[in-house]
């Protein structure tokens, strides 16, 4: 199996829904996503696929809310704007763009230092 892994970063604000209801301030992180893919075989010349492609594909998807508040996107007004949440989009988003034969591996999402969420299906 070959793995390739991209990463990328955005600037968002959020504010969270806190398990009584109450909200957390608003608040901004410099978010750092990591992309990995796999694949059995390697193409014709010799990649599992682009890094570029798969970067730029990644960016396409935060470039909703870079520079803005996730909860500004129909996903986030119906879904808490966690880490978890943050990941689980942006993996939904990718799997249905990676090309035939490569497997989207997992989305790691790093809120802040110390701090992250994976999603994998």
């Amino acid at each position: 199996m070959f793995t390739i892994n991209i990463e990328t970063c955005f600037s968002a604000d959020h504010q969270l829904v806190l398990p009584d209801g109450s909200k957390e301030p608003v608040h901004h992180h410099d978010w750092v996503v990591t992309v990995s893919v796999s694949s059995r075989e390697l193409t014709g010349a010799g990649i599992v696929m682009d890094f570029g492609e798969l970067k730029m594909m990644t960016d396409n998807i935060v470039s909703d809310f870079n520079n803005g508040r996730l909860e500004d996107v129909d996903y986030f007004q119906r879904n808490n704007s966690s880490a978890e949440n943050v990941a689980q989009f942006i993996y939904t988003k990718l799997a249905r763009q990676v090309p035939e034969g490569v497997s989207l591996d997992y989305v790691e999402v790093v809120e802040a230092p110390g701090c992250s969420a994976k999603f994998s299906k």
